[in-house]
């Protein structure tokens, strides 16, 4: 009989422990509308014309840009949220390049800003918020979108310098050429006159 009522205690502790840890993790997190991510006066870098004109073609990027920029400064709930559409554009994006864009330099900034908005939405979407984690996969989101415009300009300016060059080329040519025309036309003039 000693020994009952210590063991009745015991187990009965053992159950009261037991429950306290469930009750803990049945707990809903607690996802904090005042964090905010982000910068909201971040701003990435503008397309140049020729790639704003592209742009306008190619419909989803401006979407994807205006989305990245509303991503940055919003809290916990809106950035989910966006979170899920950018990845969205981000697949679209990388599905849909445009011919006159499809170049490695360029299909490579999509495949990492497509993993960049996976990341976020993986770390936005996650059971409890690891704060640190979601601003970390967003300044690399921002990083990738950034790094993506940049080289969407030097695409465009490179394309114009090879226009430029291809051009110069072309009237040096014909330089040339009339200078060729007219070194004959002088011999051909020099023939005529000694007959």
């Amino acid at each position: 009989m000693k020994f009952i009522i210590p063991l009745l205690i015991v187990i009965a502790f053992a159950f009261s422990c037991g429950n306290s840890s469930e009750e803990n993790k049945t707990e809903t997190p607690n996802n904090d509308a005042s964090i905010i991510f982000g910068d909201k006066n971040y701003a990435f870098p503008q397309l140049s014309e020729p790639a704003k004109k592209q742009a306008v073609h190619w419909g989803v990027l401006e979407d994807f840009l205006a989305e990245a920029k509303n991503a940055n400064g919003n809290n916990y709930q809106d950035l989910r949220n966006r979170s899920e559409r950018l990845q969205e554009y981000a697949d679209s994006l990388y599905k849909k390049i445009p011919d006159t864009l499809d170049t490695k330099p360029i299909h490579s900034r999509l495949l990492v800003l497509k993993t960049r908005t996976a990341l976020l939405f993986q770390a936005s979407h996650q059971a409890t918020i690891d704060s640190l984690k979601v601003e970390n996969s967003l300044k690399e989101m921002n990083w990738a979108v950034k790094d993506l415009i940049v080289q969407l300009n030097e695409k465009f300016q490179k394309d114009k310098i090879d226009f430029l060059r291809k051009e110069d080329e072309e009237n040096e040519l014909k330089k040339q050429q009339r200078a060729k025309d007219s070194i004959i036309n002088l011999e051909l003039q020099d023939k005529k006159k000694k007959v």
